[in-house]
Order: C-alpha cells, then sequence, then structure tokens
C-alpha cells in the first residue's frame, strides 16, 4: 500500500524562542495548512524549511530568519537536492504519494524526482488558499 507524506512550507512569522516545528510557525496560513494536513490522515507530515530542509513536527528548533525567495536558482536547487536526499531517508520515494502545501519555489526542483505527487492549492494566491483551507478545514 502506497504511504502518503504531506510537505508544508515554512513561513517566515515564527514564535521569537525555540520550540517544537508544530508550534513555531504561528501564521494562519500554516496553522491550516497543518489543520488541512492533518485531516488527510498522512504517514507523515514534514515542514520544508528554507533552513533546514526537511523537518519532523516534533523536531525542535530556534527561530530563523531565512526564506527561498532569497535564494538564487543554484542555491534553491542545492536546497532541493538536499531535501530529496533527506526524503529518502524517512520514505521510499517510489512507493509514496507527496502532497504539497507549498508554493513553487519549494515544489519546483523537487517534483522532477518524485513519481506521485498532488498540489492541491496550486495557482492559488495567498488569500485564495486561506479562503479555500479555512473552507476544507471548516
Amino acid at each position: 500500500m502506497k504511504k502518503k507524506v504531506v510537505l508544508i512550507s515554512c513561513v517566515s512569522k515564527k514564535l521569537s524562542r525555540r520550540a517544537k516545528v508544530r508550534d513555531l510557525y504561528t501564521s494562519t496560513l500554516f496553522k491550516l495548512n497543518l489543520k488541512y494536513a492533518e485531516q488527510l490522515r498522512p504517514d507523515k507530515i514534514y515542514v520544508l524549511s528554507a533552513k533546514h530542509g526537511l523537518l519532523s513536527l516534533n523536531d525542535e528548533i530556534a527561530p530563523y530568519n531565512q526564506t527561498l525567495n532569497e535564494m538564487t536558482a543554484s542555491e534553491v536547487k542545492s536546497w532541493a537536492m538536499e531535501v530529496l536526499r533527506q526524503l529518502r531517508c524517512v520514505s521510499e520515494i517510489e512507493n509514496t504519494k507527496y502532497i504539497f502545501l507549498a508554493g513553487n519555489r519549494y515544489c519546483k526542483y523537487l517534483l522532477p524526482a518524485l513519481k506521485d505527487y498532488a498540489i492541491p492549492l496550486q495557482g492559488l494566491r495567498i488569500g485564495e488558499q486561506l479562503s479555500e483551507l479555512k473552507d476544507l478545514t471548516s
């Protein structure tokens, strides 16, 4: 049976102290993405962090200010290669469906290496994503 893994992008709005990943990110978008991800009943949920790569919800980290938006294309490619390496350590890429709750910069260089994936909010701007997530989680 195929495993299901949800990947949520990190956000800039964070607590000012060290915390578990599930609590560190405080934006409404992140909280709604996490709520929706949990409703999908995946085998695992990870956060795609611009600084750390792949993070488990229970990992404890300090706040940071790093975004893929400020990285060059080659830096984003290197980041994606590291995330793929991390994904291979925690999942079987050939036997897993990945659900991305993340923007194009987070997905772009990961998708060609994945066999099965979905991007349910693809093409929606932030406000539209928030509206859709509110509907999906209410």
